[in-house]
């Protein structure tokens, strides 16, 4: 069976169970005794176990199969849960992850058996007080021995037609096995038709199936409750056969025996016998009370959901590029608005008909619903991202031997799906390094009459059209002397320069590549390589990172994130001859000013505006184009912000707000900052997109 195919939902799903068991294990820490996290566990462990089984990564199923077998016993009462469990549990979950990365990376698992965990976790089984109790998954050795009651021989109540009798009368006195097979699949199984399926192919292997009940269609449909009956011709042992049927993962039970033809029943026998009552037998005790006097064709929505069992989430997995597709036929949409704006704006006043105004607001208000709908889909919570972070200060406050503890809120702000998958590393670097460099020991702290456990904040929420996430610590702060020093030294500023720098230029050094502070080198922080990696990471995604930091007091570092990195608001201005672009979220306020206005300071062009001092960038000097402007008239600025910084840019002419489509303009100009990408306005002409944070 090539499972190549479900090789992608296989490493989504497994992603997610992993979480899952993450956030659970931390709060069994926390809650030894709480059963409903417990059982999540069990579950969320089980599942692995049978995905990984039915893609056959096998060191993965025992290990998860180990796990869960742990949790059988900690379920039944046998196995409290102790400080030394969890350890173990993380490190499974570690070796988890790193047969996942194996996967993503070669679609194999890889040759680690992680045989010390497996040691482990046996080793936690044998302090249990008793043995498991009945109805518990054993192990796949443990199926082996058939047991022969009434209920389960149910192959006998098979009927044969007189060519399946012939045929196995002809096995027997050539010398060949026949045996039945009732195969029972558990009761949580999602996947009934797959399991049964793969059961088939475990059996054939070993010989021919003749006949099973339900028909093979039956099963294939998933028209079976929870087991089904076989006849088999073969030369291998009963145990042999049985033992292949029971280790397809999700398999409860398998039971077996010689066949009889006198045994079973023919047609004519079954025509004469009114139908048997046949059902399922069921570990949920509410189920199996309404429907013991059920028979086998009772409709499968009678049944109650098991407890406990959460409901199926009712979501849709998409493929990111079917996203990024019908995001390019959104963009073109709206190339074809603008050409037709274009058209009536050119042509005479008298030629434009209301009913052609009219199609043109109604393109807009299509195109424009079109676009929200696709950022919806496109958007998800970064909660999938942030959810790894307290696992992570868990582990870190191990290591540096201190105490600290993670506060998070905004988890459910939702971004852009691109934008997400890349956050990820920026945001472990910046609580890595609150975490060492920022929070001090409990004895300093105590000593400067703080909290012996630090804090350590995650905060995320929307702001306009932008996303802001803070990493804020309650520590040291930054020293912006001892930054200065380690600038000086490196020859990175002069003492001159660092005497006139005010504090938060100083600060912003830290972001320059290879620059630490750090006195020692962990292998947590201090490396010398982490602000310059987020700021460059965060730069890409078009966003900004800030800090504001007290001395004694702690540090905020801030994220700022574009909801959409495809179609923006701008505005189109004209600089000599060639028209650009400036995101309307960067823009604060246009102005007119005189040439009177503008003073020098320090050589460099600035105006007084309201109170605040804004310097000018005139942007035909830094688009080397030529302005027609004459230099005795009034200039028109763009006065915009980044930050809590603002600047005044030059332009000669404004054209208007307008809706465009980002197209990137490829690796081979991706040095060139201040140009972030281009966009095609109605005309066809081609216009570039100033990147107003690149300026600054």
């Amino acid at each position: 069976m090539d499972v190549s195919q479900y090789l992608e939902i296989f490493i989504d799903e497994t992603k997610e169970h992993l979480q899952n068991l993450n956030t659970q294990i931390l709060n069994l820490e926390q809650e030894p005794d709480n059963m409903d996290t417990i059982n999540e566990i069990f579950r969320a462990a089980h599942s692995l176990k049978g995905m990984a089984g039915t893609m056959g990564y096998k060191r993965m199923q025992t290990l998860t199969h180990d796990m869960e077998n742990v949790f059988s016993e900690v379920r039944n009462g046998n196995i409290k849960v102790k400080d030394n469990m969890i350890d173990v549990l993380f490190q499974c979950l570690d070796a988890l992850e790193e047969y996942l990365e194996n996967i993503q990376g070669e679609a194999d698992e890889g040759t680690n058996e992680n045989e010390h965990l497996i040691k482990t976790l046996n080793e936690i089984m044998k302090g249990a007080d008793s043995t498991p109790v009945a109805n518990q998954e054993a192990a796949p050795d443990k199926k082996a021995a058939p047991v022969q009651s009434a209920e389960e021989s149910k192959w006998n109540s098979i009927v044969l037609g007189d060519s399946e009798s012939t045929v196995i009368s002809s096995a027997l006195s050539q010398g060949k096995n026949v045996y039945g097979l009732t195969v029972y699949v558990q009761e949580s199984c999602i996947l009934k038709a797959a399991r049964a399926f793969l059961v088939f192919k475990a059996v054939e292997d070993l010989g021919e199936i003749l006949i099973s009940n339900p028909s093979s269609q039956d099963i294939e449909d998933e028209k079976f409750e929870n087991d089904f009956s076989i006849i088999v011709i073969t030369d291998a042992e009963l145990d042999t056969v049985i033992k292949a049927a029971s280790e397809v993962s999700e398999i409860e039970k398998v039971c077996g025996g010689n066949v009889s033809l006198d045994a079973l029943a023919t047609e004519e026998e079954a025509e004469s016998k009114p139908e048997a009552a046949e059902v399922a037998p069921s570990t949920e005790v509410a189920v199996k009370e309404e429907t013991e006097a059920k028979p086998q064709s009772a409709p499968k929505q009678d049944k109650k959901p098991a407890a406990g069992k959460p409901v199926v989430n009712r979501t849709v997995r998409v493929d990111i590029e079917k996203l990024d597709s019908l995001m390019n036929l959104v963009s073109e949409l709206i190339i074809a608005k603008n050409s037709m704006v274009s058209i009536t704006s050119n042509s005479e006043a008298g030629n434009n008909s209301s009913a052609f105004n009219e199609q043109i607001e109604y393109l807009e208000s299509v195109t424009t619903n079109l676009h929200e709908s696709v950022m919806k889909v496109r958007m998800v919570p970064i909660e999938s991202v942030v959810q790894k972070f307290p696992r992570m200060i868990r582990d870190l406050q191990k290591k540096l031997g201190k105490q600290m503890e993670l506060y998070m809120t905004g988890e459910e702000t939702e971004l852009d799906r691109t934008v997400v998958d890349e956050i990820g590393d920026p945001l472990m670097h910046l609580l890595r390094n609150a975490a060492d460099h920022g929070l001090e020991s409990a004895e300093l702290r105590k000593e400067r009459g703080k909290p012996a456990v630090g804090s350590i904040h995650l905060d995320a929420y929307q702001d306009g059209n932008n996303v802001v996430i803070e990493v804020k610590d309650d520590g040291n702060g930054i020293d912006v002397e001892a930054v200065k020093r380690k600038a000086i030294e490196r020859g990175v500023i002069t003492a001159e320069q660092g005497e006139n720098m005010p504090d938060k230029d100083i600060v912003n050094l830290l972001f320059l590549p290879s620059f630490s502070t750090a006195k020692t080198v962990t292998d947590v922080s201090g490396r010398g390589v982490g602000l310059d990696v987020v700021k460059s990471k965060i730069e890409s995604l078009s966003g900004e990172v800030d800090v504001k930091t007290k001395l004694g007091e702690g540090s905020t570092w801030s994220i700022r994130l574009p909801l959409t990195l495809a179609i923006i608001q701008a505005l189109m201005v004209i600089v000599g001859d060639e028209k650009y672009a400036i995101s309307l979220g960067s823009i604060q306020t246009l102005e007119t000013i005189t040439k009177q206005d503008i003073k020098l300071v320090q050589n460099e062009e600035v105006i007084h505006l309201r109170g605040t001092v804004i310097p000018l960038i005139r942007l035909d000097e830094v688009l080397d184009t030529k302005t027609k402007k004459n230099p005795d008239e009034d200039l028109v600025v763009v006065i915009v912000k980044k930050g809590d910084k603002l600047a005044g840019l030059v332009v000669d002419e404004l054209i208007g707000q307008q809706e465009i489509v980002i197209k990137s303009l490829g690796k081979f100009i991706s040095k060139l900052k201040i140009i972030s990408g281009a966009t095609i306005l109605g005309d066809g002409e081609v216009a570039l997109i100033v990147d107003a944070n690149a300026l600054f």
